[in-house]
């Protein structure tokens, strides 16, 4: 018999919901600054990327986001559709 996953509202969820929100926001903004300067992202936050030596293994460590409006109404939407599950 096959399986059936149950969609809850679980961390994992939340945080899908939220990368594809901030990915087509950020793909969208990208397309309308052309015409809208406005659109573009703003700032950047985050850790830039760092590495770690340890002779025998090498860590890089770092996460940055660009955030503009469009971006951020993206997150918004991927959060309220977590909310509406």
């Amino acid at each position: 018999m096959g399986r059936t996953f149950k969609v809850g509202k679980g961390p994992l969820t939340l945080l899908i919901l939220l990368l594809a929100g901030g990915v087509a926001g950020s793909a969208l903004g990208e397309l309308l600054a052309t015409y809208i300067p406005i659109l573009k992202n703003f700032t950047t936050i985050g850790l830039q990327p760092t590495t770690l030596n340890l002779h025998y293994l090498q860590l890089s460590f770092g996460l940055t986001m660009s955030l503009g409006p469009v971006t951020a109404l993206g997150l918004l939407m991927g959060f309220l559709a977590y909310r509406r599950l």
